[in-house]
């Protein structure tokens, strides 16, 4: 449940020292946004978790933590979700800045099996939602899977609307879930949908490599396409690795390899900054790549040095089994760009340790052939964001 407020108002900045951020405190931030994050793919609440991490992260490098409402729909007891493990590796690394609550039943049910405790779930949600809102409390509030909820026809879809628009301005709210109404699309200031790829029948593959290919590989994961959500649904993924090792009381040891950002800056800074001061130990970083953007035609040397560089490393660690996630962050646009090789890739992901995930990132022209050994490829496709309306770009959301 949302704390009083007296908890929180003890705790803000005042200008001095170190104190909660809250959506009160928007004369220091720029205008938070509503996201929806929509579609079939895999990948939205991933997505929301990135964005939390990213914005935690970034009030720890400015000594002014914040505090972020994580709102389930649709997600009660009797069931297990993907997004759990990460969920606790958020509440153990920042206790005191992550507040959850779950609403619904377990299983899934259609519009024709919706019960009087279905609505009954999903107000109790709305109201904690509405609460959290107007209270001011939070910088971030994500209303995972409230898209569903709406479809469904369990809250009333204009109320909900006219509740986003009347937020703070400080505040950041995040939509998830399949299914997003128009209504809410239209109000959105960011809205990016998951297209999932089914993966095609490959015998080409298998007649290149000599290895049986008859289904995507468990523990391969592609986010790609020119919306926003693919490193920070990896991200996400990192956080699962991390909270599904503690829920099991051992090391599960996560590397992030970025491609093409050697500079500073990037969009997941805070957000790798936040998992390395809570989970030292668990995650190791290495970036690669000239403090520049690499045009097709223009590479120079040191970009072939450096991309091939980064993927020894990469290969290394795949093959060692001593991580349990290796995300590969915007490879795809390196292989895109000719800087390294397709055939290394394919014949590591073939040849990797069953426990080992690994995640690619990026946009790219030219699928490469690794794209048809994945079990999940989720491509990102931008229908709104706030830049294309002149909106300045948020430190911590954007870059």
């Amino acid at each position: 449940m949302a704390p009083q407020a007296t908890s929180a108002s003890s705790t803000r900045s005042t200008g001095r020292g170190i104190g909660i951020r809250t959506a009160a405190d928007g004369s220091e931030r720029s205008r938070g946004q509503v996201h929806v994050y929509d579609g079939e793919g895999k990948g939205k609440s991933q997505a929301a978790l990135g964005v939390v991490l990213r914005t935690i992260g970034l009030g720890i490098c400015e000594q002014k933590q914040t505090r972020v409402l994580l709102l389930r729909f649709l997600k009660g007891p009797g069931r297990a979700y993907d997004e759990d493990a990460a969920i606790e590796a958020l509440q153990q690394g920042f206790p005191h800045l992550i507040d959850q609550v779950r609403t619904g039943r377990g299983e899934f049910f259609g519009i024709d099996e919706v019960t009087r405790v279905d609505v009954q779930e999903a107000q109790r949600g709305w109201t904690i939602a509405k609460g959290a809102i107007a209270s001011e409390l939070y910088s971030v509030v994500v209303l995972d899977e409230l898209n569903p909820v709406l479809d469904l026809g369990l809250l009333d879809t204009e109320e909900v609307v006219r509740t986003l628009s009347a937020k703070p301005a400080g505040m950041e709210v995040i939509v998830t879930g399949r299914g997003a109404p128009r209504p809410l699309v239209q109000i959105a200031d960011l809205h990016s949908e998951m297209r999932a790829h089914r993966r095609p029948d490959t015998p080409e593959l298998e007649e290149q490599t000599g290895e049986p290919v008859l289904a995507g590989l468990e523990g391969v994961e592609v986010y790609t396409g020119e919306g926003k959500g693919k490193s920070t649904s990896a991200l996400g993924k990192a956080l699962q690795a991390i909270g599904r090792g503690i829920s099991q009381d051992k090391s599960h040891r996560v590397l992030i390899l970025q491609w093409l950002k050697g500079g500073n800056g990037y969009t997941e800074d805070a957000a790798i900054a936040a998992l390395r001061e809570s989970y030292p130990h668990l995650v190791d970083h290495l970036r690669s790549g000239r403090d520049a953007i690499v045009w097709r035609g223009q590479q120079q040397p040191i970009d072939y040095v450096e991309a091939e560089r980064a993927w020894e490393i990469a290969r290394a660690a795949i093959s060692s089994g001593l991580y349990k996630t290796v995300i590969l962050d915007e490879i795809n646009p390196t292989v895109d760009l000719e800087l390294i090789p397709v055939e290394p890739i394919v014949q590591t992901l073939l040849r990797k340790p069953a426990e080992t995930e690994v995640i690619l990132t990026g946009r790219c022209k030219h699928p490469p052939a690794y794209f048809d050994l994945a079990s999940v490829h989720s491509e990102m496709v931008c229908h709104k964001h706030y830049a294309e309306r002149g909106v300045d770009l948020k430190r911590g959301v954007d870059y």
